[in-house]
């Protein structure tokens, strides 16, 4: 049985309000700050709410719900608390993939339906004193939140006060009161419970527990009416609740530097070039360069004829280990990351420690890569679901097929860190160009100057290859002796040779 909750006129949410949420998030307001959330998003216990297709960052918050009892309008904070009805308890759901589209207001990230679950019963307000309130979260049985409103920054009827003095409250009204540390991302699946009690009040009052269950969307946003969800590495923190949560190494600046650095090394115009030049002609240079493990050793592409030009975006495989998998391999882990974020042009570079008996990625990963326009995959390991991920059409340079999933012989670890990969060293932003006779590796303050230079042999190469066709000995002319030299110069600064030149 569950107590009946009138549909309010108004749900107000704050942003932040417990000190232990503030210090997790690095900054504490000086004042308290507001959003508002449809009426059309309350929920009851024992309900569903949906993670819309095409979303990852689906995030539960308990919280201490204020129903207001009678009308406040500015009402003075030692008379507000009487003007609360009734507490219970709320699960202030969020999407954090729609967080940053409204910018601060919250309207589709916070307004789903079912995203403001109430119940299941009320506590009276008069039977508990406000600065002795609990609120604690389950999922899946285990305890994610426990902290009370000892630990708010701004107590509960300062909120009811300060509301009061922009609007009139009215009887129905519910006020979310903010959410503590431990707040993080639930999946389909996954039962969540939301108990808000007062323990040391006569007969220790309590709501019950609210219990919502995460369901799986399946129509996806329309793209011609509004914006999409969009995520980072930043919403991805802070919707997990940590870096280290979301299987991030610490964020210390934006991404977008990070970004922009790594695309100063291929312009258009070089991406063009390294098109042009095959593999063997950019090696060559390389090692007159003094570099002689550009090499990714043992793989071959998986449709012949490849050619991939672009930049690294680096992803680490570490030998399976039952504890690692457990808290590395599932949710939204280091592999699908890399895959989700992997820009236009750029090359998803898999470190897997040259195993080739267990697939490093699949037709699913391969075609969320074809769709965010990567330039192709390269892996020291194998390929899971082989000829689906041909038939995508995404350029992968691997060891072959094989048909074990992730688990077997890998963890996924981390991302965007400098990786070996069939011998060769590459780093996040390094050049990447492959074709039939293999895949290199090219420092990016190299690249310009490689590809000049191979383009340049490639068309003394073909001058050369006419003169084979003629007739002429190898001997002197592969390479160019200094008379064959002199030949060439000639020739290709458009001065007539004599008979004897032929």
């Amino acid at each position: 049985m569950t107590d009946p909750i009138a549909r309010p006129g108004k749900i107000i949410a704050i942003h932040l309000s417990y000190a232990s949420r503030a210090d997790q998030r690095g900054r504490r307001p000086a004042a308290p700050s507001y959003f508002f959330k449809p009426a059309s998003s309350v929920g009851v216990s024992g309900g569903t709410v949906e993670r819309p297709a095409g979303t990852e960052l689906l995030a539960f918050e308990g919280e201490i719900a204020l129903v207001i009892g009678t009308a406040a309008r500015r009402v003075a904070l030692a008379d507000a608390w009487a003007h609360v009805g009734w507490v219970t308890a709320s699960n202030d759901l969020g999407l954090y993939d729609l967080r940053a589209n409204d910018k601060g207001s919250n309207v589709r990230s916070k307004g789903g339906d079912g995203y403001t679950p109430l119940g299941p019963h009320l506590i009276d307000a008069r039977a508990v004193d406000p600065t002795d309130l609990r609120v604690r979260a389950w999922v899946n049985g285990e305890i994610r939140q426990d902290d009370t409103t000892a630990g708010l920054i701004f107590p509960l009827a300062q909120l009811v006060a300060d509301l009061s003095q922009h609007f009139t409250l009215e009887p129905g009204d519910v006020i979310l009161t903010g959410t503590p540390a431990g707040s993080s991302v639930i999946v389909p699946g996954d039962v969540v419970e939301i108990e808000v009690d007062a323990p040391h009040a006569p007969g220790a009052p309590t709501s019950g527990r609210l219990v919502t269950t995460v369901t799986q969307g399946t129509v996806p946003f329309d793209p011609e009416v509004g914006s999409l969800p969009a995520v980072d590495d930043l919403q991805r923190t802070e919707a997990w609740g940590s870096a280290e949560a979301a299987g991030l190494a610490p964020i210390t600046s934006s991404p977008v530097p990070e970004r922009a650095k790594r695309d100063e090394g291929l312009s258009p115009a070089l991406r063009a070039k390294l098109l042009d030049a095959p593999t063997a002609g950019l090696s060559a240079q390389l090692r007159k360069r003094g570099h002689h493990s550009c090499f990714i050793d043992g793989i071959a592409a998986n449709i012949p004829g490849t050619k991939i030009v672009g930049t690294a975006k680096t992803l680490r495989f570490v030998p399976f280990r039952e504890d690692l998998f457990a808290s590395h391999g599932g949710g939204y882990n280091a592999q699908k990351r890399a895959f989700d974020a992997v820009a236009e042009g750029e090359v998803i570079v898999i470190e897997a420690r040259g195993d080739a008996s267990t697939g490093t990625l699949g037709d699913i990963l391969a075609l969320r890569a074809r769709t965010r326009g990567a330039a192709g995959v390269v892996t020291d390991g194998g390929v899971r679901d082989f000829a689906a991920v041909a038939e995508i059409g995404l350029p992968v340079f691997s060891q072959g097929a094989h048909p074990s999933v992730l688990g077997r012989k890998h963890v996924p670890w981390e991302v965007d860190v400098t990786i070996a990969c069939g011998g060769a060293a590459v780093q996040p932003g390094d050049i990447i160009v492959g074709d039939d006779d293999g895949v290199i590796v090219i420092p990016p303050s190299l690249a310009e100057e490689v590809a000049d230079a191979a383009l340049a042999q490639e068309d003394e190469d073909a001058w050369i290859a006419t003169q084979i066709e003629a007739g002429h000995p190898v001997d002197g002319l592969f390479p160019l002796n200094a008379v064959w030299r002199a030949r060439y110069e000639r020739a290709t600064s458009g001065r007539t040779e004599t008979g004897a030149d032929r």
